[in-house]
């Protein structure tokens, strides 16, 4: 599938069934967000938790009202169909993945849209930057970490990391082109030893999947959209529905309209 389609027509194809998995390197320029979709009574609690921890989860749009599968801010979307994979949460676990949630749609879910590390990866390659999970062709390597997030209402945990390797001064330069970028998770949280952060096992993610780390190179972690699923886990939710890893909402925003200059 060729990754020059615009964002409406990989829609299209994923309403259709034609494209499943990995959204990364699809639909260039476009911003790709993480989804979170919640029942309305713990809705204003999420939103709280969104604003108390930025960095995992920087909030792009959410729906107008309860029970709406449009988010007309980001395009023509149906968020019922539009995703490559969907994770179904109940009582706090990972209960199934579908590839649309048409069946389990409720008058009561709210929808949050969270920016995606997807929008910074571009411009580091525009600065000529190796991306090392995009050379390799494979899901980002994200990490469970040691680090708190700031709690609200029934929403805490520890924040999910991402990461990519860098020789260090290719790490300073994603630090100033990620500062630009406060929307789709900003600058990195941690560079080098991962012992730091709580992660035994670099080569171990606890999803995505591993990536090559050159001996002249640095670890350098992101903060993470899978930081939500974690906080969903511990809140233990009744029903809850996220992106699967690396199947994001592609939307018609464009990466340079989140950027500050």
């Amino acid at each position: 599938m060729p990754a020059s389609m615009t964002p409406a027509q990989l829609r299209q194809s994923i309403r259709r069934g034609e494209h499943r998995g990995n959204t990364s390197g699809f639909a260039p320029g476009h911003v790709q967000c993480n989804i979170v979709i919640l029942p309305a009574a713990v809705a204003g609690d999420f939103l709280r938790f969104c604003q108390a921890n930025p960095k995992p989860c920087p909030l792009i749009a959410s729906s107008d009202t309860p029970g709406d599968a449009a988010l007309p801010l980001l395009g023509d979307i149906d968020i019922r169909t539009d995703l490559p994979g969907y994770r179904i949460f109940r009582e706090g676990k990972l209960s199934e993945e579908r590839q649309d949630i048409v069946e389990l749609w409720r008058d009561d879910l709210v929808t949050f849209a969270l920016g995606c590390s997807f929008s910074f990866e571009e411009a580091l390659l525009a600065d000529g930057l190796e991306v090392r999970n995009i050379t390799e062709q494979v899901n980002v390597p994200m990490y469970r970490t040691n680090i708190d997030c700031r709690s609200a209402g029934p929403f805490a945990g520890k924040m999910v990391v991402s990461m990519r390797p860098f020789r260090a001064a290719d790490a300073i330069r994603a630090v100033q082109i990620c500062t630009r970028f406060p929307s789709v998770h900003g600058a990195p949280v941690h560079l080098g030893d991962p012992a730091l952060i709580g992660i035994d096992a670099i080569g171990k993610p606890d999803f995505g999947d591993p990536v090559s780390i050159a001996a002249d190179e640095l670890p350098v972690f992101w903060a993470c959209g899978v930081t939500p699923q974690v906080a969903l886990e511990r809140a233990a939710l009744p029903f809850a529905i996220t992106h699967s890893p690396g199947c994001m909402l592609v939307t018609d925003l464009r990466n340079s309209q989140l950027a500050m200059l």
